[in-house]
């Protein structure tokens, strides 16, 4: 679809990002934000320092010049406490066939969430949620290896999303610490527990892909503190059991340099090793079993591929409106669920179980 209309609401740099994936399937796409000078910041430093050069095919806007206009595609990439009030006013408005809100959905009171599935569904609006670690190469090449080959029987999962928020400070120069933004507040959907919440979302992906259920239990500890003004967990520590019993464990932080994004799967067979940046631009895939029937694979990537995979999904979604999605809404609220489940594990000492009430299955 070369006429796809995309509006992108959030200058920042998740904002940049997106616009440049869109851009590259030669999308139309309008970006708007609450500041001026957000604006003006991603045509004179953000994009450019990124991509070579401004793409002066990219329309800036104010987000009230835009009130009329329809879009095939909405992209809401700002603060997580923000989401569900701008959501609700572009289903109400003029509903996308997709809207794209990045992670974390929300915040871990879940406020809104069910007034934003009623909504979509009277709209008839898709709705993802931008785990894009989902749809990266090394993620689908995984979910082919498993089912050709395999690990056994599943004896447990294991991931970690441990990563210094330097580096989030570094692509938001003009942002002086945690508390300058939602990143510092926890309550927002900041800290490791949402920031980093990819690592929660990636264990339930591979808890899914090879049958093993819903995260059921989380017992919890998180590491909080209060700084300069700011209100967040800096670790998060789970241990998990899923629906068929099966234990885990999941561990995110914003203090570990180099970073350490990895998720292994043990199997009765062997075991499956995934790795984000395990080389210089490279992620990794490793399939070992006894039987010697292994696979290794090293996969290239730059800074943009990370998101090509979600943009050329959504682009099937365009074409393909029935078909199944990984960001489809009720995954990214069920990693929502197992959030606000560690918080209350965390603060009240005990095993708690996951409340998935809030989830509306879509109809058949």
């Amino acid at each position: 679809m070369t006429d796809t209309r995309v509006k992108i609401i959030g200058a920042g740099s998740i904002g940049n990002h997106l616009a440049h994936g869109c851009r590259s399937r030669d999308w139309s796409v309008t970006m708007t934000d609450i500041d001026p000078a957000a604006l003006a910041r991603t045509r004179e430093e953000i994009y450019p320092s990124r991509y070579g050069a401004w793409d002066a095919d990219i329309r800036l806007a104010a987000r009230d010049a835009l009130a009329t206009e329809s879009f095939d595609l909405v992209v809401i990439g700002t603060p997580p406490d923000t989401h569900m009030r701008i959501a609700a006013a572009e289903l109400t408005r003029r509903a996308p066939k997709i809207l794209l809100i990045e992670k974390p959905l929300c915040t871990p009171d879940l406020d809104g969430c069910a007034e934003l599935q009623q909504l979509a569904a009277k709209q008839g609006t898709r709705v993802l949620v931008a785990y894009n670690h989902r749809l990266t190469e090394h993620t689908r090449l995984a979910a082919a290896w498993l089912e050709e080959l395999g690990v056994g029987e599943i004896t447990t999962l294991r991931a970690l999303f441990r990563e210094h928020w330097g580096g989030i400070f570094g692509a938001h120069p003009w942002l002086s610490g945690p508390a300058d933004t939602y990143l510092g507040f926890t309550s927002r959907g900041g800290g490791a527990i949402g920031e980093h919440s990819h690592g929660i979302n990636i264990w339930q992906y591979f808890a899914q892909l090879t049958g093993q259920g819903r995260i059921t239990e989380v017992s919890a500890e998180l590491d909080e503190v209060e700084w300069n003004g700011a209100a967040y967990d800096r670790i998060a520590q789970l241990s998990v059991r899923s629906e068929s019993g099966l234990l885990g464990t999941i561990v995110q932080d914003v203090v570990t340099r180099p970073a350490e994004k990895w998720l292994r799967l043990e199997g009765q067979d062997g075991y499956l090793e995934w790795q984000v940046n395990a080389g210089s631009g490279q992620d990794l895939l490793r399939l070992v079993r006894d039987d010697g029937k292994g696979r290794e694979q090293w996969v290239a990537k730059t800074r943009p591929d990370d998101f090509r995979g979600e943009i050329d999904h959504i682009a099937q979604l365009l074409a393909e409106p029935a078909m199944p999605s990984p960001l489809d809404l009720q995954s990214g609220l069920a990693t929502m669920c197992v959030i606000a489940a560690t918080l209350e594990s965390a603060r009240t000492g005990r095993r708690v179980a996951v409340d998935y009430r809030s989830i509306v299955e879509p109809s058949a």
